[in-house]
């Protein structure tokens, strides 16, 4: 069950309970669960009990009593616990099945995986000064709204700056509107579009206005063009490049990305003389040649409920963050933030290069291609289309190759 799965769980929950007349409140449009913080219990937490009390003329306490019984007996929930004044708290069934769930969501889904329809319902129009930076944020958060199903009109103050298109910047009108619209207005860039471009081009330029917060002022130095692992936007984009060459390198060998069955050691430790890929050296694994590389297809992941998948600790902060991603782009949408999922593409990089560091997922030397490295291909590379897909939505290319 990954976490947009149990908030439906939750939600389909709520209706059940009011449509038993267990409960009198109206259904909200969307559950919200989150991981649960450091010495917090279960898996997961939710505070919709809290939400209902009042409409529901009930202490949370009672409302998380109603609903805890029905989550519970729902496949793949294991325990629901009622902590605090009434958060319920979800421990999941079987999380290694969770795991294939979701590395098998990113296979199936690709660059669009966390795109849903949450906010099918919602229109939004924004207007923004003629500006780099709200140019730039505007039209991302269009994104970002538009990849969770809203519609969405963008408008500027004045005629758009002409370089704004080399930023992938497009308005749909210019002028002042007939009445007060949302506006975008991160703090200014203090540069124009064509001089960001001449110094940084296109892709740094986009990831230094992006990753501050609207509130913050935007670094716009000579930092976002080191080539090295002190630049975030570098080592974003090195960490898809590497996920890649993992899969030709694998596919030079014989071998393709497929999920572990259970006790197949998915992510065992590396075994006595394995060296990592030095950070840099994207080219590292073999090369496929030919008609070998262009017709690699990738194994299927097989049968989800065949068994669990079984990964040990140093995959765990790297399938969490692979599993929160969707959350993370309906929050960036809904708090019109472009930088909440800038830092979670930098902390799926961060995670992906321990992990890559701990269990390599290529063999080293006359070493055989084991089920664990399949399985641990199959995580690398559900790491890379995430960093991907949430680079396109920051409009920021993903290179294969570095």
């Amino acid at each position: 069950m990954t976490p947009a799965d149990l908030s439906r769980t939750v939600l389909h929950a709520v209706r059940r309970a009011v449509d038993e007349d267990a409960l009198r409140a109206p259904v909200p449009a969307r559950v919200r669960v989150e991981r649960t913080r450091p010495g917090g219990s279960g898996d997961y937490a939710c505070a919709v009990a809290l939400q209902l009390a009042g409409p529901a003329a009930l202490p949370a306490l009672e409302v998380a009593r109603i609903l805890r019984e029905r989550v519970a007996a729902e496949p793949g929930v294991g325990r629901v616990e009622i902590t605090g004044p009434g958060f319920l708290s979800f421990t999941l069934d079987a999380p290694a099945a969770s795991d294939r769930a979701v590395l098998a969501a990113v296979r199936e889904q690709g660059l669009a995986y966390g795109h849903g329809d949450a906010l099918r319902h919602e229109v939004h129009q924004f207007h923004h000064a003629r500006e780099v930076r709200a140019a730039v944020t505007a039209q991302t958060v269009r994104r970002l709204l538009t990849a969770q199903g809203a519609r969405v009109r963008t408008t500027c103050e004045q005629a758009p700056d002409p370089d704004w298109v080399r930023l992938g910047v497009t308005v749909d009108a210019h002028g002042t509107p007939p009445e007060p619209l949302t506006g975008i207005r991160p703090v200014p860039a203090g540069a124009t579009a064509g001089e960001l471009l001449e110094r940084l081009g296109p892709d740094a330029a986009r990831w230094g206005l992006l990753r501050a917060a609207g509130h913050d002022r935007a670094a716009l130095g000579p930092e976002l063009l080191v080539q090295g692992e002190a630049n975030p936007l570098f080592r974003v984009r090195y960490a898809h490049a590497r996920a890649r060459a993992l899969t030709r390198g694998a596919a030079a060998l014989g071998f393709t990305a497929e999920a572990a069955a259970q006790g197949e050691g998915a992510a065992a430790p590396a075994t006595h003389g394995e060296s990592p890929a030095p950070y840099g050296e994207v080219g590292s694994g073999p090369a496929p040649s030919g008609a070998q590389a262009a017709n690699a297809e990738p194994a299927p992941y097989g049968e989800i409920g065949s068994g669990p998948a079984s990964y040990d600790a140093a995959a765990r902060p790297l399938l969490d963050l692979i599993a929160d991603h969707p959350g993370v782009l309906l929050a960036g949408a809904r708090h019109r933030a472009p930088d909440r999922v800038a830092r979670q593409l930098e902390a799926v990089a961060h995670a992906f290069f321990d992990f890559h560091d701990s269990c390599p997922p290529l063999p080293a030397g006359d070493e055989k291609p084991s089920a664990a490295h399949r399985a641990r291909l199959a995580l690398a590379e559900a790491a890379g289309t995430v960093l991907a897909g949430g680079l396109s939505l920051l409009g920021i290319r993903a290179p294969d190759h570095l």
